[in-house]
């Protein structure tokens, strides 16, 4: 499969986990797959053989300098681990969150907005989930 085929797969196989952990978090197959991380840990295994690739081909990674960094996004197999880095710890991060939520009870329409900016945007879904966390937490004291 070419580096290009594997990154349409990985997509396709992410989008139906945001769509599960964003419209029905509670429906027992998407808390079967959140409870045992089952697509994060495909993608982990994706992201083991093509980051061992980039290494192979490009040599040991060096992250010391954003120089550096950019040169890494110049290999295909690089890029393409990168990806996949994104993809399985978005999705954990999506998950972990709906974890939290069982404890804080933040409504599910509220989740949804925080669940779709870390699918989006990482970190941005990360801190309107926290922040709203906060406000419930604070709220109940």
């Amino acid at each position: 499969m070419t580096p290009t085929q594997v990154f349409s797969i990985v997509g396709m196989i992410a989008m139906p986990m945001w769509v599960l952990m964003i419209f029905l978090p509670k429906w027992k197959v998407t808390r079967f797959l959140i409870d045992y991380k089952v697509i994060p840990l495909f993608l982990s295994v994706i992201y083991a053989i093509y980051i061992f690739q980039a290494i192979l081909i490009g040599g040991w990674m060096d992250f010391g300098s954003l120089t550096s960094v950019m040169a890494l996004f110049t290999e295909e197999n690089a890029v393409l681990a990168g990806w996949v880095h994104y993809l399985a710890f978005d999705l954990i991060v999506g998950m972990w969150m709906l974890d939290q939520n069982k404890k804080v009870g933040i409504h599910q329409l509220l989740m949804a907005p925080c669940l779709f900016g870390t699918f989006m945007f990482g970190p941005v879904g990360f801190l309107l989930f926290i922040i709203l966390k906060t406000l419930k937490q604070k709220k109940h004291e």
